[in-house]
């Protein structure tokens, strides 16, 4: 579905991405982990148009995404793909109603027919668990757990084929990540969603994804199947991330 080659990113002498390559596969989740700093957030947002290169290529579907119009790439974003961020107040319009932030992706995918559109977000609502009562409120008004339920409904609402999730349950109490991750990967495995990952937490990781790559200084340093890599580490530095989750 996607891949890249030889991905450059330096900010001054700082090399975000040193020669970076990647694939991932329909229905597939690809997790990239690493420490703060280790050029994982640069090449998810690399990986999504949003973030330009001094090397390399990027492919989806045949398109160098690299090259692509601000304005394909904006067209991409509505339809085949889909991001979701850490801070859900990065994602969300808090001059809408919770109901308007879900239908309004709709809208700009082509959606016009309002009562259908309401219908279809109020379905989108309680697959995430909120309750449609609470479609016409402000999400101002919702819980920080809610929010991300909310930006995950908008999101997927229009059926992305590749999703692209940085650190989804950043920032929020243990309960609140438990019961997100299930409901992220129940969605995942019944829409059969492409996902990339970017997530610090080695135990997300694990439940949701099927391979691993793991990040340092702005290179790949290993990958492969999750259970793999996470149960008999190569790497020096893999085996110092595991063994940190272990003793924790």
């Amino acid at each position: 579905m996607m891949h890249a080659e030889g991905l450059v990113l330096r900010f001054g002498a700082v090399a975000a991405l040193d020669d970076v390559a990647m694939e991932i596969h329909p229905g597939e989740v690809l997790a990239i982990v690493g420490e703060s700093g280790s050029g994982k957030t640069s090449l998810l947002r690399v990986l999504a148009g949003l973030q330009p290169v001094q090397a390399g290529s990027v492919v989806f579907d045949g398109q160098e995404v690299l090259s692509l119009s601000d304005a394909a790439k904006r067209r991409l974003m509505r339809t085949e793909w889909g991001f979701i961020h850490q801070n859900a107040r990065d994602a969300l319009r808090l001059d809408i109603s919770a109901g308007g932030n879900v239908g309004e992706r709709l809208m700009a995918a082509g959606a016009r027919h309002y009562g259908r559109i309401r219908e279809e977000t109020a379905h989108w609502l309680r697959r995430v668990e909120i309750d449609p009562a609470r479609m016409d409120e402000n999400p101002r008004n919702f819980s920080g757990g809610m929010q991300q339920r909310l930006q995950i409904a908008r999101t997927l609402i229009t059926r992305p084929r590749l999703v692209f999730m940085d650190e989804p349950t950043g920032g929020l109490d243990v309960s609140v990540q438990a019961k997100l991750l299930d409901l992220i990967r129940g969605l995942v495995a019944e829409l059969g969603l492409a996902v990339v990952l970017v997530t610090h937490d080695i135990a997300a990781a694990r439940l949701l994804a099927h391979r691993i790559m793991v990040m340092r200084h702005g290179r790949v340093v290993e990958e492969g199947l999750t259970d793999r890599v996470l149960d008999d580490p190569r790497h020096a530095y893999t085996q110092l991330l595991v063994s940190s989750v272990l003793a924790a």
